[in-house]
């Protein structure tokens, strides 16, 4: 469990889902690709600001769970953006090994949907 508590200010902002989480988009901070999509609660983006590491929460487990901790394939955030309706922040981090939980890059390696023309 997470001590770093949410800046009340940046709490209101926050538009949260009925389970009162909002999406974080991950992005490499060099090439900007996604990588990721995850969830975050309040104590997850805290610990995220705090500490410069990817901290989401895992609706299937019901818990946080800090990016790498267990892999090694760690996030190192250097910057984080709120949309403007308060409901995703965007996270631009350094990625050491896969990001995505099946081993690759992405998350979004598996399939192109719609291609450049």
């Amino acid at each position: 469990m997470s001590d770093h508590v949410l800046d009340p200010g940046l709490a209101d902002r926050l538009t949260r889902n009925a389970d009162g989480l909002i999406a974080a988009v991950v992005q490499d901070a060099t090439s900007g690709r996604v990588l990721m999509m995850a969830w975050m609660d309040d104590a997850a983006l805290a610990e995220t600001l705090a500490t410069r590491r990817g901290v989401y929460y895992s609706r299937s487990r019901g818990q946080r769970w800090v990016k790498g901790e267990t892999s090694g394939h760690v996030q190192h955030v250097r910057e984080v953006q709120l949309d403007c309706d308060g409901d995703t922040v965007l996270l631009r981090v350094d990625q050491t090994g896969a990001a995505c939980h099946n081993g690759t890059t992405s998350c979004f390696d598996t399939a192109t949907l719609l291609g450049e023309d």
